[in-house]
């Protein structure tokens, strides 16, 4: 049996995962938006980073910079698992603009205005990885359902941290 087709003139191989293409094709757009969320929320936490003033600026400025970070490592993660899904990893701004609903923010906020921000986008991220999950439940995907389970640990570990800055 030949477990190939050919795409556009070109010979690739049929993808059978025990997940059929209708399920793959839904997490992975969930995933997609995921990506997009967390890309924008990477960027923009860097951009915190770089530009935080004030009396809190040592914590939050090495608090951003933990996050960034991790979000870095996540957004690899996340594009790898739409890509083992058998579908392309969205990577430009553009794509990112397109699928995300975390706002840019082209201002200098405050340093408490930066913490409530961030901690509202993570807020958004939960929200968008919590829509891909039934998905997952019906399509018998655990290695998507993990990747989202890790992703809700986080983001909710990270509200939590940034909404704690804000209490007086």
């Amino acid at each position: 049996m030949d477990s190939t087709t050919i795409i556009n003139g070109e010979k690739t191989m049929e993808i059978n995962i025990g997940i059929t293409e209708e399920h793959r094709k839904k997490i992975a757009g969930g995933l997609s938006r995921l990506l997009a969320d967390s890309y924008m929320v990477y960027l923009k936490t860097h951009n915190y980073h770089w530009n935080v003033t004030g009396k809190l600026f040592h914590p939050l400025h090495e608090m951003f910079e933990e996050q960034y970070t991790e979000l870095a490592e996540a957004i690899d993660v996340i594009a790898e698992r739409i890509r083992a899904l058998g579908f392309r990893a969205p990577g430009s701004f553009r794509e990112f603009a397109e699928l995300t609903s975390i706002e840019e923010d082209t201002d200098m906020p405050k340093a408490l205005d930066m913490v409530e921000q961030l901690a509202k986008d993570n807020e958004i991220i939960l929200q968008t990885a919590r829509e891909t999950i039934p998905a997952c439940d019906e399509a018998g995907d655990e290695a998507s359902l993990d990747l989202l389970t890790q992703r809700l640990h986080i983001h909710s570990k990270t509200a939590w941290m940034l909404r704690s800055h804000l209490e007086e």
